[in-house]
This record gives structure tokens, C-alpha cells and sequence, in this order.
């Protein structure tokens, strides 16, 4: 196992795409020390920033201890082993990740997950903007894997979703799965308005509440559970919606009909069938 702990606050961002099991596996810590990061605009070794130490273990993984806030792309591509961040850790976390865990007791900045294609993120803090979604400009979004979220996230989170789970334990920004096209997100406690935006597709569930329906959504039913993965379901029961209709999308949405009183004006819908 690899620790790595800064060395001092770092007042730039720190580009680490080197901080990667995959990267480290076989090598000593005097081979991982000249790896090459970027501090701001300046080319540096990783050892002038982090202190390395090998602690023996059977595991590949690596473990970074301390305020990695500015550091970005931790993770990034990694197909095999685990990060631990004890701490909190910058943005790009995980990106393009197609194997291994990365286990965060700490808040993660931006992008998180974005283009993931495998592989397990669980964040014990909360998460920025942009979760599991592409750069603008971009329609790549995540593909396969797994993120849960303790805290609370930002928004656009989930945008052109393909496939994967995500999981929030807290609250959500706007635009919650804009152009979605597969994958399943739940949200257990409330999340801002736009959600599913011009969506074609996959599952959303709002266990909390939701203000404000977009009016290209149209009532199916009401369902007492929704299943999240293979070993969760979502305890209803829930108005489900269809839509984006805008968009001739197939996607369902799921809202807490208990914590969202207000949408009971759609139920006539269902009585005139």
C-alpha cells in the first residue's frame, strides 16, 4: 500500500493524473516519486508535493491523507485497486474509471465519476457540480459503475447518463439528469427543478421532494416500490411520470407521492382511464 500525505498546502491546482493504482502497481517509492504532476503552470515530480511511504499489505491500493482539494484527476482510467481519500480531493475524481473502488471521507469537488465505465465511487462527504457528467460540449457521459453519495450534490449531476447507479443520500441541484438516456438515480431527499430534462430514457426516483413538474412529463401511475439495483428498492409509494415528451422520450420518473402532496391534482389523469 502507498500513502501519500502533502507536503504543504497546496495554493494551485495540482494536476496528478499519476495518482493511480494502476500507475503505482510494481513500483518502488523512489520510482514513484519522479512521476510528473503539474502544479498550476509549473512541471513537478510528485515527490516535491506529497510525501510517499510504503506501508506492506497485499492489496494495491493507495491512500492519500490530508487536504488533496486542489489536486485533480485522482484516479483517472484506473481499471484495478482501491483509493482511499481521507480528506477532501479536487475535481475530475475517478474520470474515465473502469474497475477498482475509490472510498472518499471527505467532500469531492467537480466531475466526479465523469465518463465513468466501471467500477465503484463512494463519497462520505458531499459532491460539486457536474457529478457522473460530461464537460459541456460533451455527450459521454457515464456508461457502467456505481457512485453513492452520502452528503448532498450539485447540479447538472448525471447529465447524458447512459447506464450505472448513482445514489444520493442527501439533496440535489437543478437539472438533475438532463439528456439522460439510460442508467437508474435516486435521490433521497429533495432536488431542484428541470429534473429529466429533455431525458429519453433510464429511471430517476425522488424519494424527497420535488417543487416544480416540467409540463413535458405526463402521469403513468402510481407504484409502490421501484427497484434501484440488484439489492435495493426504493420504498414508495410514487407518482411515476413519463417523458421527456419533448424530446418523444421513454425515460420514467419516479417522485414520493407522500412528501409531494401538491401533484395530487394529476391523480384525475389516472381516474379519466
Amino acid at each position: 500500500m502507498i500513502v501519500l500525505t502533502p507536503l504543504r498546502q497546496f495554493q494551485y491546482p495540482v494536476i496528478a493524473e499519476c495518482i493511480n493504482p494502476d500507475v503505482f502497481q510494481g513500483k518502488s517509492v523512489a520510482e514513484i516519486a519522479p512521476l510528473e504532476v503539474w502544479e498550476g503552470n509549473r512541471k513537478k515530480n510528485l515527490g516535491d508535493l506529497v510525501k510517499i511511504e510504503e506501508v506492506a499489505s497485499e492489496s494495491l491500493k493507495v491512500t492519500l491523507k490530508g487536504d488533496f482539494s486542489e489536486v485533480r484527476r485522482v484516479g483517472m482510467g484506473m481499471k484495478n485497486g482501491e483509493i482511499v481519500v481521507i480528506g477532501n480531493v479536487g475535481m475530475h475524481l475517478g474520470e474515465k474509471m473502469e474497475g477498482g473502488k475509490i472510498a472518499v471521507q471527505g467532500d469531492v469537488a467537480g466531475w466526479a465519476g465523469s465518463g465513468m465505465k466501471g467500477g465503484f465511487i463512494e463519497i462520505f462527504g458531499n459532491a460539486g457540480d457536474y457529478l457522473a457528467s460530461p464537460y459541456r460540449g460533451s455527450s459521454v457521459g457515464m456508461n457502467k459503475g456505481k457512485i453513492i453519495v452520502h452528503g448532498n450534490v450539485g447540479s447538472d449531476v448525471a447529465v447524458f447518463l447512459k447506464g450505472g447507479v448513482i445514489r444520493v443520500q442527501g439533496n440535489a441541484g437543478p437539472f438533475l439528469g438532463f439528456r439522460m438516456r439510460g442508467g437508474t438515480v435516486h435521490i433521497e431527499k429533495n432536488v431542484g427543478n428541470r429534473v429529466g430534462a429533455c431525458m429519453t430514457g433510464g429511471k430517476i426516483v425522488v424519494s424527497g421532494v420535488l417543487e416544480d413538474m416540467m409540463p413535458t412529463f405526463t402521469i403513468d401511475g402510481v407504484k409502490a416500490k421501484v427497484k434501484i439495483d440488484e439489492s435495493e428498492k426504493a420504498v414508495g409509494p410514487f407518482y411515476v411520470f413519463l417523458g421527456d415528451l419533448a424530446e418523444t422520450g421513454n425515460g420514467k420518473l419516479f417522485v414520493s407521492k407522500n412528501n409531494n402532496p401538491h401533484f395530487e391534482h394529476y391523480e384525475r389523469f389516472l381516474q379519466m382511464e
